[in-house]
């Protein structure tokens, strides 16, 4: 799958962070059901979804700074607990990314 750069731009954060959270959920669930090419195409696609974001998201607005930051730091714990097997910390993110979702929902 490859990802259109411009068409993610043009999204708002929110539905940016619900579609990374989406593939975030996806890797756990693989992970747990013991499907690791399954789980490993969904990781390389969330890692993929926070790169783009990190690099499209809000140029030229206040709050960039810290938002690249966090961007920054979710993506060091989730690659870490994926690669670790976390599931305590996988689930974490899943709701801190799910709550994105329910924004986008509104």
């Amino acid at each position: 799958m490859e990802i259109n750069a411009e068409r993610w731009a043009s999204m708002t954060l929110a539905q940016q962070m619900a579609n990374i959270g989406s593939e975030v959920g996806r890797s756990a669930k693989w992970l747990s059901k013991n499907k690791p090419e399954m789980a490993e195409g969904a990781f390389i696609r969330a890692q993929e979804l926070i790169y783009l974001t990190i690099k499209y998201s809000r140029k030229g607005t206040a709050g960039r700074n810290s938002l690249l930051r966090e961007l920054c730091r979710a993506r060091e714990c989730y690659s870490g607990a994926f690669l670790s097997s976390d599931f305590s910390t996988l689930s974490y993110l899943d709701r801190y990314f799910s709550a994105f979702a329910a924004i986008c929902r509104r």
